[in-house]
This record gives structure tokens, C-alpha cells and sequence, in this order.
């Protein structure tokens, strides 16, 4: 008796999911890093140290997110059509990945009323050149 194993083909999705993931939380982090050290809020040695822990984390935190929501997509359009079957765990994981990045860089990114010593930024600590239709 012979066990067929599922190809490469099959396993895509999955490590691409899991790509996005850690592709947008790699992202959020650098974004985190880049505003703080624009401001220069919330960018002392101790508070860097504490955003180069938090990479790990969000980073794994979201590739894991961007492989379960697949799997929560594949379970909730079951016996849909083929189309759908294939749309909604895409759609999952890119609105997943995307909504766990911007929360992650509107929570870390900008700390608020921080007080910034670079004079670039308003007390939001929001740089400038982040565009004003995606709050943060």
C-alpha cells in the first residue's frame, strides 16, 4: 500500500501565507523603527532594545496568523464554489497580515504624546511624510 504525500504545489499556499506574514510583519517593525527614529520618540537604548525583542515576536506572531487564516478561510467556504474556495483564504490572509502590521505600527510606531526631540514631528509623533488617508 502505497501513502501519496501532498507535492510542493500543494504546500504553496501555505509557505506563501506564511511569507506574507512575516514579509508585512518585517515591515511593521521597520516602520516602528523608522518613525521613533525620526521623532526621536521613544528612541533611547533601552526603548530599541525593546523594539529589537518585540521583532521576533511580530514577525512569528503574524507568519502564524498568515498561515491560520487560510486554514479559518478553507473551514468557513467549505462547500462553496471552487472560485470562492480559492478568494476568501487569499482575502483572509492579506487582510489578517495588513491588520496586525498597522496595529502593530499605530500601537509601537507613534507613541503618543511622547515628547519627541527631533522638532520633525507634531506631539501625535506621526511623521510627516505618513499619508494622511491611512491613520495611525
Amino acid at each position: 500500500m502505497t501513502v501519496s504525500r501532498p507535492g510542493l504545489l500543494a504546500r504553496l499556499p501555505w509557505v506563501a501565507a506564511g511569507f506574507l506574514g512575516a514579509s508585512a510583519g518585517l515591515l511593521a517593525w521597520r516602520l516602528a523603527v523608522w518613525a521613533r527614529a525620526h521623532c526621536d520618540a521613544g528612541y533611547e537604548p533601552d526603548h530599541r532594545l525593546a523594539l529589537t525583542v518585540l521583532l521576533p515576536l511580530i514577525v512569528g506572531g503574524d507568519c502564524a496568523l498568515g498561515v491560520g487564516a487560510p486554514a479559518l478561510g478553507r473551514r468557513l467556504v467549505r462547500r462553496a464554489p471552487v472560485s470562492v474556495r480559492r478568494f476568501v483564504p487569499a482575502l483572509l490572509v492579506v487582510l489578517v497580515t495588513v491588520a496586525v502590521a498597522w496595529w502593530f505600527f499605530a500601537v509601537s510606531g507613534t507613541p503618543d504624546g511622547y515628547p519627541g526631540d527631533s522638532g520633525l514631528c507634531p506631539a501625535s509623533n506621526v511623521p510627516p511624510q505618513w499619508p494622511d488617508r491611512i491613520p495611525a
